[in-house]
């Protein structure tokens, strides 16, 4: 999700360290005492302006979530989301998903969302793609023995390299759709690109996995 640079973003960020962490804020192990009560506890990687991520929240007050974007612009769009809904169960980590352990307790994560990912296609690019090994390692440590991944995305080459991913690391899956918006899947909610995509036509693919 890219925006053009917005002039004070940060500041405006810093501004309200009630909802907005920095990655450079260590919160490993401490995450729960930034909600009003300990609750499940979800992580979504790459919240773009984070329709999803306040949807979530809104329609689950007894889940709490994180929203975990890099951008700075794109923060400051989940902030403006979170400041006029008013989501005592949401959280918004500025950070980058690669500094997941360094930024979560092991087993503390009961379920990570993975949406519309960067499908980074060229193969000297494999590493970078979300649900490569390394960054499988990585969840496998800070999920919970019953946590889950959700995955989705308009790309069939990055979903086709995910469900090898997945099934090598030794994964199973669930609900597992090839044409999500045409499938009996109840409860999805759309992220931005999911709508612009889908309504050009883009089959959007999904899936859950777990580790045990």
């Amino acid at each position: 999700m890219r925006l053009r640079n917005i002039p004070g973003a940060q500041e405006k960020l810093a501004a309200y360290p009630q909802y907005v962490v920095d990655a450079a804020q260590a919160q490993a192990g401490k995450w729960q005492e930034r909600f009003p009560k300990a609750q499940a506890l979800h992580l979504e990687i790459g919240s773009g302006k984070g329709r999803f991520i306040t949807e979530m929240a809104k329609a689950h007050p007894d889940i709490n979530y994180i929203a975990m974007e890099v951008q700075t612009s794109v923060a400051l769009r989940i902030l403006e989301r979170q400041l006029e809904a008013d989501l005592p169960n949401l959280q918004i980590l500025h950070g980058n998903g690669a500094s997941v352990e360094a930024l979560f307790a092991e087993d503390k994560i009961d379920r990570i969302y993975l949406n519309f990912s960067d499908p980074w296609p060229k193969a000297r690019h494999t590493k970078r793609r979300l649900t490569s090994p390394t960054f499988l390692e990585s969840y496998e440590k800070i999920l919970k023995d019953t946590g889950e991944i959700h995955f989705k995305t308009d790309n069939q080459g990055l979903f086709e390299y995910s469900l090898h991913s997945l099934s090598t690391y030794g994964m199973s899956f669930a609900n597992v759709s090839l044409d999500l918006h045409n499938s009996a899947f109840e409860g999805n909610i759309m992220t931005e690109y999911e709508e612009k995509f889908s309504q050009k036509g883009h089959r959007i693919y999904r899936l859950e996995a777990r580790f045990k």
